[in-house]
């Protein structure tokens, strides 16, 4: 770990590949997260409803920022892409329920997605570092 940044968990990982991302960095106060997308055991999650994927995403999500010593409280911007446009209600309602106070700043697209899921997520926190003297 350098002083300026810290990896967040482990390598990741798809089909015994792993990838050249992490999946999350702590730089200061700020946790950045990879764009997360729906996983179901240690594969894409290609199949389900978006409300489905939406959930199994901010699941990983909320475990990844506790390796961070964060929670969903925590998270300032979420950054959302879409297969299609009709599934925003879906995703909306699902996301709503995980942000039901003071929810982070966001922002949706539809986008041809690299991998066969209908959304993906990536957030970022802020949870000040505490220093001990």
């Amino acid at each position: 770990m350098s002083k300026r940044k810290q990896v967040i968990g482990g390598p990741l990982e798809i089909g015994g590949r792993v990838l050249s991302l992490s999946r999350a960095i702590r730089a200061g106060d700020f946790v950045f997260l990879t764009g997360q997308i729906p996983m179901q055991n240690g594969a894409p999650m290609t199949t389900g409803t978006v409300e489905d994927q939406t959930r199994a995403i901010l699941e990983d999500i909320k475990i990844t920022l506790a390796e961070a010593g964060c929670g969903l409280e925590d998270v300032v911007k979420a950054m959302v892409w879409l297969r299609d446009r009709a599934d925003f209600p879906g995703f909306n309602a699902v996301y709503g329920a995980y942000f039901p106070k003071e929810p982070p700043a966001r922002s949706a697209v539809v986008s041809d997605l690299l991998v066969d899921v209908r959304v993906e997520i990536e957030v970022v926190a802020y949870r000040p570092v505490k220093v001990e003297i």
